[in-house]
């Protein structure tokens, strides 16, 4: 704690020797990533707040941290000494930034913050509001590196290829029908900031952001000659042939903003403002044309070679899960020391086994008892709990196949589980069931479907705080759009060949957490007069825990479901089981009895 207040102090130095009386460190990097190398890890490290969503503020007499539901347990936690105000989003009475500095901040104070670090839409919007109350902006306020002597340098994985037989199209189509879509918006090029949309279209992967398979760079896509700009020794002597096949000219990483600012004054180069930082529409200048980055729809939508590997991604990792679920199992049975910790070495040990395993899709969630209810609940040496034959016990886990990306969340009872557990898990699974089965016309977002999913919660007077649903990747990120299922509408239809998660949830706080997920494709139910009809196809393949069903509360639909999904996770995942795994999973697979 002492360390994060000398770090707060030395921030300040710099902020009164810049002449800024407030300032803003987001958690997100130059490409505006969810998911951040370390090297951009600059708000942990001045803050000591490990989670992956929040904003700290420093204002002239407090500094704060503003972070959303998921983390209000472990911020309280990790702030704790430190002098740092939790700022709860989202809940009545909380300010936002905004409003927060124009009510602290003297007239004509300037705010400080880095514009690399900043999407253009959001710079204007906060530069709007500032300025009605006679502040300003300073977008070049960035005093890290004179601060932060042992920064990690940008990373240097290698970088290497993802071949067409996993990717289903290969990168010159990719970028043609790219180009053709930026013409049609009124644009001859395309700068290209976001890492997931530079390794689709290129069919390249790497290493560069913990458990998201890409590499740190910019693209710049032009039907006269393309540039990749990245580390030069990321690029192997035969992704270097690969690249020189399709076109691109490779260029050190830091050479994108001033090729940017060397373009004839004539071109007209395609961005996608919410996506693009402030720091790149200042080089482009009058050349950006605004619109909507083909790139985020075209990859959303799966074609049939990636849907084909994501079903083979499903079924070994059901055969990772139903494996560790073994383990865990039998180890508490036979009284070992188990710890949350414990629970992500088993699953990344029977996962890593599986073929064209690469990576875990992100840091496993194993929260017991009380650290089931935080949602983003991460276990370290000095949290762990120990787990005991009583309680439930959340996990959240997934891997990164060539096959595919996968995330599955499953609550189980390590004892005989309460009236309230079951009571609790099966309004959850109510609200999962309903959704899985809905059948909606063409056109329908997520936010219009959310409600189907909590309606058996808020019944009861419960709810939970985070989206139902998010969009994953293809061998890239596990929290990728553009669709999502949340309470707030996103103004993206669900079409056909999205993979997107079912997550309803329920905390209660201090006593347990439970969350059940699956994967699901949009596919197409049926057409009539009215239009185009779809529905979920569920891809995950891992059996609920049947002991905590309550059958009384369900009605015979929503029982024939669970057992219609149970028979298909044993067809299809016992056949890479050996006899003792087949018969456990046969067992947890069985028919819920009325």
């Amino acid at each position: 704690m002492e360390e994060i207040k000398t770090r707060l102090a030395e921030f300040r130095a710099a902020m009164k020797k810049a002449g800024v009386a407030a300032a803003i460190i987001p958690q997100t990097d130059a490409h505006l990533g969810e998911y951040i190398a370390d090297h951009w890890q600059v708000r942990r490290w001045l803050s000591g707040f490990t989670g992956s969503a929040g904003t700290l503020v420093f204002a002239p007499s407090e500094t704060l941290l503003w972070t959303d539901s998921r983390y209000f347990l472990q911020a309280n936690e990790q702030l704790a000494g430190t002098g740092i105000t939790l700022m709860k989003e989202g809940i009545p009475g909380t300010p936002t930034i905004a409003a927060y500095l124009a009510a602290n901040l003297v007239k004509g104070s300037a705010v400080g913050l880095d514009g690399k670090l900043f999407a253009t839409t959001e710079i204007a919007d906060l530069r709007a509001k500032l300025e009605k109350h006679g502040l300003r902006l300073d977008t070049h306020f960035d005093p890290i590196d004179a601060l932060w002597a042992d920064r990690p340098e940008l990373p240097s994985a290698a970088v290497f290829i993802h071949e067409e037989k996993f990717a289903g199209r290969s990168a010159a189509d990719k970028i043609r029908d790219t180009l053709a879509q930026a013409r049609e918006q009124g644009a001859d090029s395309m700068f290209v900031s976001g890492l997931d949309e530079i390794a689709w279209v290129l069919n390249l992967r790497s290493s560069d952001v913990k458990r998201t398979p890409v590499a740190t760079a910019f693209l710049y896509l032009s039907a006269k000659g393309s540039t990749l700009f990245i580390k030069p020794e990321k690029i192997s002597r035969e992704v270097r042939a690969y690249i020189d096949e399709i076109g691109l000219t490779v260029r050190p990483y830091d050479a994108a903003l001033p090729m940017l600012n060397a373009l004839p004054d004539d071109a007209l180069v395609l961005i996608e403002a919410p996506r693009t930082s402030q720091a790149v529409v200042d080089a482009l200048g009058s050349r950006a044309v605004f619109g909507a980055s083909p790139i985020v729809a075209l990859k959303a939508v799966k074609n049939q070679v990636q849907i084909a590997g994501i079903r083979k991604a499903m079924e070994h990792d059901g055969a990772a899960m139903t494996l560790s679920l073994i383990e865990i199992e039998r180890r508490m049975a036979a009284g070992n020391a188990l710890t949350e910790l414990d629970i992500e070495e088993i699953l990344t040990r029977h996962r890593s086994a599986q073929p064209y395993y690469f990576d875990d899709s992100f840091d496993t969630i194993a929260g017991y008892g009380p650290h089931g209810a935080i949602v983003h609940y991460s276990a370290t040496p000095e949290s762990a709990s120990r787990l005991k034959p009583e309680g439930l016990l959340l996990i959240d886990s997934g891997a990164q196949y060539l096959w595919g990306t996968t995330d599955i969340t499953r609550t189980i009872a390590l004892g005989t589980p309460t009236p309230a557990e079951k009571r609790d898990f099966t309004l959850v699974m109510k609200g999962h069931i309903a959704l899985a089965t809905a059948i909606f016309p063409e056109g329908t977002r997520g936010g219009q479907l959310d409600a189907l999913a909590r309606q058996f919660l808020w019944q009861e007077g419960l709810s939970y705080l985070h989206g139902t649903g998010h969009g994953v990747g293809h061998f890239l990120s596990v929290h990728e759009g553009p669709q999502s299922i949340r309470l707030n509408d996103v103004p993206y239809d669900l079409k056909p060949g999205m993979l997107t998660s079912n997550e309803p949830g329920l905390y209660r706080a201090g006593v347990h957490g439970i969350r059940c997920e699956n994967l699901v494709l949009t596919v197409p139910a049926f057409t009539t007069e009215f239009g185009n009809f779809y529905r979920f196809e569920t891809m995950t393949l891992c059996p609920f825990d049947r002991s905590l069903f309550d059958t009384a509360m369900m009605t015979r639909r929503e029982i024939e479901w669970v057992n219609a999904y149970h028979e298909e996770v044993y067809r299809r995942v016992s056949p890479l089981l050996e006899e003792d795994a087949r018969a456990w999973l046969a067992e947890k697979t069985k028919p819920l009895e009325v």
